[in-house]
C-alpha cells in the first residue's frame, strides 16, 4: 500500500468501507483487515484513527445514529403531507437496508461494543432505538395533527413497526423486500390508530 497520499476524509472513507463489507459479508465478515481493504488504505490508518477496532466501530454506529436522528426533523417535516403509512414507509425503506441490518446484527454481537455504545449514552438497543424514536416524534406530530386517533400509543406503535419492517429487511439477504411489502406492513400495524 503506497504510503504519504493525502487522504481528503479518512474517517469517512473507512466508515463507507466498513459498510460495503457488511453490506457484502455481513457482521462476521468485518474486521479491520477487510476495512482497510476494502477502503484501498494501509492498515495503520485505520490505528491512526481509532484507538483499536472496537472504538472504530463505536464511531460507526455513532454516526449511523446521527444520521437516523437528522432524518426525523425531514419525517417531523412530512406530517400532514400524504399519508401518514406512505410517509412512514418511505422512511423506512430509505432507512433499512443491507448495511444497516448488519450493523444491528453487529451491535447485537459484539459486547464490547455495546458497552461503549451504552457508555456513550445510545438507546438500549442502539440504532434499534434512536429509530424508533424518530418513527414515534413523527407519529406523535400526526396524532397532535389529528390524523392518528388521540389515544394512539405512539412509543408502542413506533417499535412495533420498526420491528416488524426489520424482520422483513433480515429475511432477504439478496435484495431489500419491495416497497409495497413495507407499506403492507406499516398499513397493519398503524391500522387501528389511523383516522
Amino acid at each position: 500500500m503506497p504510503t504519504g497520499v493525502a487522504l481528503r476524509d479518512p474517517r469517512r472513507q473507512l466508515f463507507d468501507a466498513a459498510e460495503r463489507v457488511l453490506a457484502r459479508d455481513g457482521a462476521t465478515g468485518l474486521t479491520s483487515r477487510t476495512v482497510t481493504t476494502e477502503a484501498g488504505v494501509a492498515k495503520g490508518v485505520l490505528h491512526r484513527h481509532f484507538a483499536d477496532f472496537d472504538a472504530f466501530l463505536t464511531e460507526l454506529v455513532l454516526d449511523r445514529i446521527a444520521g437516523v436522528e437528522a432524518s426525523a426533523a425531514v419525517l417531523r417535516e412530512r406530517a400532514g403531507t400524504g399519508s401518514v403509512t406512505g410517509n412512514v414507509t418511505d422512511a423506512l425503506v430509505t432507512g433499512f437496508g443491507p448495511a444497516m441490518v448488519s450493523i444491528v446484527t453487529l451491535v447485537i454481537a459484539r459486547d464490547e461494543l455495546r458497552r461503549r455504545l451504552r457508555a456513550a449514552g445510545t438507546a438500549r438497543f442502539p440504532l434499534v432505538g434512536e429509530g424508533a424514536a424518530v418513527i414515534s416524534g413523527y407519529l406523535t406530530a400526526e396524532r397532535d395533527l389529528g390524523r392518528l386517533a388521540p389515544d394512539a400509543d405512539v412509543d408502542t406503535l413506533a417499535p412495533t413497526v420498526i420491528g416488524a419492517v426489520h424482520l422483513l429487511f433480515t429475511e432477504r439477504k439478496d435484495a431489500p423486500p419491495d416497497p409495497e411489502a413495507v407499506r403492507k406492513v406499516v398499513a397493519t400495524v398503524l391500522a387501528g390508530a389511523l383516522l
